[in-house]
């Protein structure tokens, strides 16, 4: 195995013995082989410097590279941005460690030989974010490649394998033609990558967020601090931001809207569906601190004369998300509230049991306009974990979730 840092600075010599260049970058063309060495970047004095390929490569080691063709066959050095320069694009920079759920920083780069058709060519196999690396990096040019391999033995290694490296490109367009993705992030818990994006740039938290999918972006931002959420929104492209809006739970949505100015909220407002807009401006008209603040427009609702069976076929034609299937808010023949059934009850009921008799005791509802006080008492007392808001007429209009409590009782 050799290391990036051993071949920064390598003496190069051609087919003939001849000095060409000191390596100053190695570059991979992930579009190509997204883990092979593919150019090695030479210099020397003034000359322009010039660039070899994989396939020109005869021998590498530790400070030392070797070349099957003369200088002559080697074409002068033009930037390219769709290769990844190891040395500017990793080495020091920070990445996502998706399986340890922290952003880490890269001291070194591992790479492996293998031999095709008598060349040499290198495959990046880890990143190195250990002290191992950081070693190398100290004592390179300083201590004898042997004497700092036999001191790197010593220390514990610390890597992360190379198709798990989630790189933090700040630059979409780069972004695309390097194909880095975020696609693995997409398997964190919304609550581990809220707390990776604390630690990074805001720049980099906006690069993160605008390549998530929407639902996924929704349930990070629902996890982040107020300030920072309200930052990344209104960076984000309006389209973008609605998109990601309506992928979050009403009550949250609203609770965003209402932190941003007025101009940029009704801006996306406008880039919303009708319907969606319309539910978000009814709840930015109660005051946070109170029910209607705290509820959640989008709950499940069934007649209390439905039979267990008729509403489970019903609840499997439905698009509900997960989070909804708690409790059951049932109503009576003229669409008042009558009471709430957790999903529990209703699995283990028989086919034809009537809603009506699945219902929790007592009776509870809360007015649009109660305090948070109120609420908080009453999921207290009852050990609740939903609790209907219920307008003039009786009729329900939200529910609060215990979730929804906790978050407002972490804020206080």
């Amino acid at each position: 195995m050799l290391h990036a840092t051993e071949l920064m600075g390598a003496e190069t010599y051609d087919v003939q013995g001849n000095f060409v260049g000191r390596v100053r970058e190695i570059f991979i063309e992930p579009a190509v082989q997204p883990n092979r060495v593919a150019h090695y970047l030479l210099s020397r004095g003034r000359f322009q410097p010039l660039v070899a390929s994989h396939d020109q490569v005869a021998s590498l080691a530790p400070g030392t590279m070797r070349l099957n063709c003369n200088e002559r066959a080697l074409d002068l050095y033009e930037p390219n941005e769709a290769w990844l320069a190891v040395r500017k694009d990793l080495l020091d920079q920070q990445i996502i460690d998706t399986s340890g759920r922290k952003v880490v920083r890269v001291n070194d780069v591992d790479l492996t030989e293998q031999r095709t058709n008598g060349n040499v060519e290198l495959r990046v196999t880890h990143v190195d974010v250990g002290l191992a690396g950081a070693v190398r990096r100290l004592l390179q040019g300083v201590a004898s490649p042997g004497l700092i391999r036999r001191i790197q033995g010593k220390l514990p290694p610390r890597v992360i394998r190379w198709e798990f490296v989630n790189l933090i490109e700040q630059d979409p367009l780069r972004r695309v033609k390097l194909r880095i993705t975020h696609e693995k992030l997409e398997d964190l818990h919304p609550a581990d990558l809220a707390d990776i994006m604390e630690d990074i740039s805001a720049t980099e938290r906006q690069s993160i967020i605008a390549s998530l999918e929407e639902e996924t972006a929704a349930e990070v931002l629902a996890e982040l601090d107020k300030r920072l959420t309200t930052q990344i929104v209104e960076k984000l492209d309006p389209e973008k931001a609605a998109d990601i809006l309506e992928e979050m739970a009403p009550d949250a949505a609203a609770d965003l809207l209402g932190d941003l100015p007025s101009k940029t909220s009704e801006g996306l407002l406008e880039e919303m569906p009708g319907r969606e807009a319309d539910e978000m401006r009814e709840l930015l008209q109660f005051d946070p601190s109170t029910a209607g603040g705290m509820m959640n427009s989008d709950f499940v609702s069934v007649g209390e004369g439905s039979t267990r069976e008729d509403v489970l076929g019903w609840m499997r034609e439905q698009d509900l998300k997960v989070d909804q299937l708690d409790t059951i808010v049932l109503l009576n023949g003229g669409g008042e509230f009558s009471g709430v059934a957790p999903i529990g009850r209703l699995l283990l009921a028989a086919p034809e049991q009537v809603m009506s008799e699945l219902k929790l005791e007592p009776l509870l509802s809360v007015k649009p306009d109660a305090d948070d006080k109120e609420v908080f008492e009453l999921f207290d007392k009852y050990n609740l974990r939903m609790l209907t808001v219920v307008d003039e007429m009786n009729r329900p209009a939200g529910t609060i979730t215990v979730d929804d409590v906790v978050s407002r009782l972490m804020k206080k």
